[in-house]
């Protein structure tokens, strides 16, 4: 008796759709996106927001599309890999090569922890402050204990991954949602001109008075700790993959690859439009006036220009960004330190270690506006270091194998490095004349 041919099993193998098992993926890519909407964020589109106007929003527009290709490059690296990129990086270059870019990464590791820092810490000030100047506090030492706080509260978030590491996802997920309601409420109680901005977000201006904030919002957006993260992030779900064959390791990567891809598209997409909400509201409450601290000054106004509920979603919005992201940069720290030297490293001991910077930067009384928008620059010019190994990586085939680049994909990829190469060029060209 002749028997029916069964259909072939790598037929069910292909990836499918399916809203329980991409759920089950979501949360990589969130976990990134809060590096987008962290403090340094805040000052940047505030600052851009209340002097240019709209005149800006273009500016975020095209650092999220970068963000959305640099993601996913990070993603499908870890994926196919199954190492993060500091350590294809210690595997594939020179020692001489690694050491320089560990150097690089520890730089724009340290000014994201800096920034994220005493973000949570004017968070907490904003918030508190303002009864405890009544009782004689300075406002150094009001921050000093914020500071404090703001530590304590980001041991208790890394604590999670002792539960799961997919608890600590959830957790930040949360955050990013809080930030985004926070922000939807605020634009509910404004009167935007949306005919201005969509022609400011599709329409791109640029000139000597706003390149420096412009940089900085790039550098705000697309940050290079989280490049090297993403490729960490996508690892647990690397490690738990199960494949008898290599044509069975391919196709579980292949669905792994393309549930991420949603996850970075979704991520980075609200990542964007909560960032495009600070400018807006920032150009309809403050525009055409320069803030000389725009975080403060911001919190200051809203409550009797919106209401006290206003200026206190700001300050919740803040903080929750600062924790959050103050998390997140921890982690990276973490990922690159080990990736690149090849060595075990404590995660709290490295957020001991990066609280010492910020700790000093609130005792010594500098403005921490001002450090949060030279930190965005900083991480602007660190950015090519991060992303030039990366796409030498994806463009390697003996490194992807099946994944790596096709060439729309490899040539964007140098179109994004070479955007932000001119910037900042012509950032040291302003500077120095």
């Amino acid at each position: 008796m002749a028997t029916t041919p069964t259909r072939p099993e790598r037929t069910s193998l292909l990836p499918r759709m399916r809203s329980s098992e991409l759920w089950s993926y979501f949360g990589p890519a969130f976990v990134a996106s809060i590096a987008y909407i962290d403090p340094g964020n805040f000052a940047a589109n505030f600052a851009g927001g209340s002097e240019f106007g709209y005149k800006l929003l273009w500016v975020l527009l095209w650092s999220n599309l970068m963000a959305i290709l640099v993601q996913y490059q990070a993603a499908k690296l870890g994926i196919a890999t199954g190492k993060t990129l500091p350590q294809n990086c210690r595997d594939r270059f020179s020692r001489p090569v690694t050491i320089f870019l560990w150097i690089t990464a520890e730089i724009s590791a340290m000014a994201t922890d800096l920034a994220e820092f005493l973000g949570a810490a004017l968070g907490f000030y904003l918030l508190f402050g303002p009864r405890f100047l009544l009782y004689g506090w300075s406002k150094t030492e009001i921050l000093l204990v914020a500071a404090v706080l703001s530590a304590i509260c980001v041991f208790v978030i890394l604590l999670l991954e002792l539960w799961g590491f997919r608890k600590l996802e959830l957790a930040i997920m949360g955050f990013v949602c809080i930030i985004g309601v926070c922000y939807a409420i605020e634009m509910l109680m404004i009167h935007p001109d949306w005919s201005a901005i969509a022609f400011s977000t599709l329409v791109p201006r640029l000139d000597s008075k706003s390149v420096y904030i412009a940089v900085g919002m790039l550098g705000a957006t697309v940050m290079p700790h989280v490049v090297y993260l993403h490729s960490a992030l996508v690892q647990p779900r690397v490690n738990a993959e199960r494949a008898e064959t290599a044509r069975h390791k391919y196709l579980a990567r292949l669905r792994h690859l393309r549930y991420e891809t949603i996850d970075v598209f979704v991520a980075m997409n609200g990542a964007w439009l909560v960032n495009s909400a600070m400018v807006v509201m920032a150009a309809a409450v403050f525009g055409g006036h320069e803030l000389m601290n725009p975080i403060e000054d911001a919190h200051r106004t809203l409550g009797p220009l919106l209401g006290p509920a206003s200026a206190l979603i700001f300050a919740i919005a803040l903080l929750c960004s600062g924790l959050s992201s103050s998390t997140v940069g921890t982690m990276a720290g973490q990922v690159i330190i080990e990736g690149f030297l090849h060595i075990r490293f404590s995660i709290f001991l490295r957020r001991l270690l990066t609280l010492i910077p910020a700790m000093v930067v609130i005792a010594s009384g500098l403005d921490p506006l001002k450090i949060l928008i030279l930190s965005q620059v900083v991480l602007s010019f660190a950015l090519p270091f991060a992303l030039i190994p990366l796409l030498m990586l994806t463009g390697n085939r003996d490194v992807m194998k099946q994944f790596v680049d096709n060439r729309w994909t490899h040539w964007l990829g140098w179109l994004t490095v070479s955007v932000i190469t001119v910037l900042n060029v012509i950032l040291l060209w302003q500077s120095f004349t």
